[in-house]
Formats: structure tokens, sequence, C-alpha cells
């Protein structure tokens, strides 16, 4: 038998235990995004963290995470998707047992950089081995599909497993819980995966990486600092001017390189732009929400971090169904319809919830939570399908890392798009009590977590008056944001309608 004569089938009969592989590496890196989102009341008390802080706790992560991608996936690309992979989950655990035991904000900060790193390097790893490992298509829509539930199954447990650790031990058990994982997934990687591997010829280059890696925090930074506020509008226009440079040196760079970093045609596809577009409004809308309910639920209802986990159950368990139920739904309806409809009914499960009474859920609350979990996980897969049914098994990685690179970039920007409104709507809204020196006033109209900070200073009654006035606020603040998540996956659900147009023909050329 010639070697060209041999199916890939043939070729790869382990091919789903390496899937089983790639996505147990993929689950730290979920369960460390919401098992912080529901540590964030309690971290934000033990630390003293302002708000500014918290935001920075949790998107730092995300955002650097969405410089590297592109760099750490190609150079697995250069070395090998197992060798980055592991090294990726050895400087998780660590980063992971340093973020635990970090005695104040700035060094947990720091603690999340390195996570960052480890996360980036197995991110895009996981993506390019699922597409060079499946070449068949319906075959690939479900191990696409695997992978997503696993993500939102590690989604479904990070808030139930923080809640119960939070219950008994304190706030730095929600990232020790990430080293024990470390220990059953890295020998199972290990193992598992091809020890030999096709890699690219040629060195790294590393000069591309930096380009990239400045220009993208550099961008990242000055949109989150000119919408926070936190810096002059001189620094913000400079931190932004030079981040446009870097990437446009970037850009200049792989149009006249002969071994570019990033294949630039890639754009070409409007399938890959629109399974980009869905998964940085998506996944910045669904982390924005997350957040917001977490802390709706802990400092408004009340709740302790354990029944917050359980109440989100149905947004997440629901999630872990989408993606193998997108698989199937693409195959017989086509991925165009399956992922503007997902977009546009997980709209309108927003809205509803925009308008529900927290305090008396009833069914409906459950009911808007499981379908806006199904719908949205149903959308992100099919933007995966998308992504790397547009492209050639070659080329799996780079696309691997443009659409986990999405992922990043919409999550961080979703938390911090969120937080800056949330902040911004909570401090016109709130009523604060009279006597408040102008010191307190200002923190305690930052945030509700800034509030109970400032209600731990005053004396019983104004400290009362004080908390009351954050719920109030807080609640109005929830509707106002929900509503606008609502409008925003509507109409991204149309714009996606246009884009994948041609889909079918793009993915009959392959």
């Amino acid at each position: 038998m010639s070697v060209s004569s041999v199916s890939t089938h043939a070729a790869d009969p382990k091919r789903w235990l390496v899937l089983v592989a790639v996505m147990l590496a993929f689950l730290p890196v979920v369960l460390d995004m919401t098992i912080l989102h529901v540590a964030v009341p309690t971290l934000t008390q033990a630390l003293g963290a302002t708000n500014t802080e918290v935001l920075w706790i949790i998107d730092i992560y995300p955002l650097l995470m969405a410089g590297l991608l592109v760099p750490m996936g190609t150079l697995a690309d250069r070395v090998g998707n197992r060798r980055i992979l592991l090294t990726g989950l050895v400087v998780f655990g660590i980063a992971s047992s340093l973020a635990a035991f970090a005695p104040n904000p700035a060094m947990l900060i720091a603690a999340r950089v390195l996570l960052a790193v480890g996360g980036a390097m197995i991110m895009p790893c996981v993506l390019g081995i699922i597409r060079r490992t499946f070449e068949d298509e319906s075959e690939r829509a479900m191990a696409l599909g695997l992978w997503g539930m696993v993500g939102a199954a590690g989604a479904a447990i990070g808030p139930l497993v923080g809640g119960a650790l939070l219950e008994h031990f304190w706030w730095g058990s929600v990232f020790l819980i990430n080293v024990p994982v470390m220990l059953v997934v890295a020998p199972a990687c290990y193992f598992l995966l091809p020890r030999v591997e096709a890699v690219t010829p040629g060195a790294w280059p590393i000069g591309q990486a930096i380009l990239l890696i400045l220009g993208m925090i550099s961008v990242v930074y000055g949109i989150k600092a000119g919408f926070g506020g936190t810096q002059p509008l001189t620094v913000v226009a400079l931190v932004l001017g030079f981040g446009l440079v870097m990437l446009v040196l970037f850009g200049r760079k792989q149009l006249r390189s002969a071994t570019p970093m990033l294949d630039l045609s890639l754009f070409s596809h409007p399938a890959i732009v629109a399974g980009m577009i869905m998964a940085i409004v998506a996944t910045g809308a669904l982390a924005g929400v997350e957040l917001t309910l977490a802390q709706e639920l802990q400092y408004v209802l009340g709740k302790s971090p354990l029944q917050a986990g359980i109440f989100m159950i149905p947004i997440m368990a629901a999630a872990a169904v989408g993606g193998p139920v997108a698989g199937k739904l693409t195959t017989i309806f086509g991925l165009r319809h399956v992922a503007s409809l997902s977009l546009l009914i997980s709209a309108g499960a927003l809205a509803g919830l925009a308008f529900r009474d927290f305090h008396q859920p009833g069914v409906m609350v459950p009911v808007f939570l499981a379908v806006l979990g199904l719908t949205l996980s149903i959308g992100l897969t099919a933007s995966s399908i998308a992504i790397m049914g547009s492209v050639e098994a070659s080329k799996g990685g780079a696309a691997g890392s443009l659409e986990a690179t999405s992922y990043e970039l919409g999550t961080g920007l979703g938390i911090t798009l969120f937080g800056v409104f949330m902040s911004g709507i909570f401090g016109r809204t709130i009523t604060l009590p009279e006597g408040l020196s102008p010191e307190l006033a200002v923190q305690a109209a930052r945030s509700i977590g800034d509030s109970y900070l400032v209600a731990q200073q005053l004396a019983e009654a104004p400290a009362a008056a004080l908390i009351a006035a954050g719920k109030e606020a807080f609640s109005t603040t929830h509707a106002v944001l929900l509503t606008t998540a609502a409008g925003l996956i509507g109409g991204l659900s149309i714009v996606v309608f246009f884009l994948l147009a041609s889909y079918r023909n793009t993915g009959s050329d392959h």
C-alpha cells in the first residue's frame, strides 16, 4: 500500500483518544475563568481590592493572552504542539500556586500574568491538534462540538467547585484547585499525544512576535484606559498610537516576509471574519453577564458563593449540551441558519432576564438562563466550525490561534466594558446617605464592592443605609446591562447571517 493511499482514518486510529487528551488540557484554562467570577466578592473583601484592581485581576489574563496566542501558535508550529502544550500545562500549574498564595492585589495580578502565558501556550495547540487530527468534515464538527461541551462543562463545574471551596477554605483555594487538575492532565497528554509530528521548518520570527505582542497589549490597554478614565486622554492617545504603529509594522512584515508569522490571507474568508466577530461579541457578552450575575446574586440577594454557583447551573449545564447539538444542527440545517438564529434567540433570553425579579426567580429565570447558555454555546461552536472549516489542515494552527485570540479578546474586553459601564451607571444611580466624607462618597459610588468596603468603616445605621442604596442601584444597573447585551447580540445575528451567505460554496471548495 502506498503512503498516498492511506486515508486519514487509517493513519490516525487513536484520533478520539487524542481528542480526549487535548480536551483535558483545555479544561483547567476554562476552570480558571469561571471559578474567579464567583470568587470576586470574597476576593475583593479579603484583599481590600478596589474596583480598578478587581477589573485588572480578572481581565489581565484574557487581555494578555490575546496578544500572546498567535505568537505561541506559530511557535508550536515550529517546535511541535506536544512540547508547547506540555510546557504550558506546567507553567499554568506553577502560576496557579503563586496566585493562590498572593498576599495582595499586585502580586495576584502578577500571578495572573504568568497564568496568561501558560494559557496562551495551551489554547492554540488544542484547536490546531483537533484540526490536524480530524479531516472528515462531519467528524470535525462533532469533535469541535465535544471540545465546546468540555469547555462549557468546565465552566459549569467552575462556579460550583469555586463556591464549595469558598464555603470551607480561603479565596486562594479557587486557584489552588488547578494544581491537582494539572497532575492528572499533564501525564495524560504526555502519554496520549503523538511524539512525532510535522513541524514548520525555519526559525521562529521573534521580531514579528514582539511587534504583535506590543501592538495588541498597547491597543487593548489604550481602549481599557480610555473607557475607564484611569489615564489622561494624552496618555491614552499615546498608548493607542504606539500600539497601532506596532500593528501596522507587524502587518507590513507579514506581507513582505518569506516566512510570515500570520497568514493575512485568512482574513479574505468571510466565514473566518464572521466566526471571529461571533467569538468576540458572544464571549464578551457571556463573560460580562456571568460577572454581573455573580455580583447580583451575592451582593444584592445575599447568596453564598456556593448558592450563587448553584443558581447559575442552568446557563452552564445547557451550554455543555450546546456543542454536540451545534455539530448535528449545522449538518442538517446549514451553518448560516444555525449561527444567526442561535444568536437571535440568545438575545431574546437576555432581554427576558433583564426584566425579571431575581428575588422571586420562579420558573422563567432558570428557563431564560438555560436558553441563553444553550444558544450562545451553539453560536460559539458554529463560529469554530466556520473558522476551522474554511482552511486546510496545514493552516489549522494559525486559524486556531485566531479563534482563540477572538475568545480571549472578547472575554477581556467584555469584562472591561461591562465593568466600566456598570461602574458608570452605578455611580449615577446610587443615592448616597448623608454625612459621608467626600473621599468615602467617591469610593462608595464606584461599585457595589466599594460600597461594602466603605460600609465596614461606618457605624451600624449609616452602613445599613449605604448597603441598601448600593443594592437598589445595582439592580437597576444589572437591568440596563442585560438589555444592552441583548441589543448587541441581536444586531450580531443579522451581521453573521450576511457574512455566512457564501459559506456553503467556500466549504465545497475544500
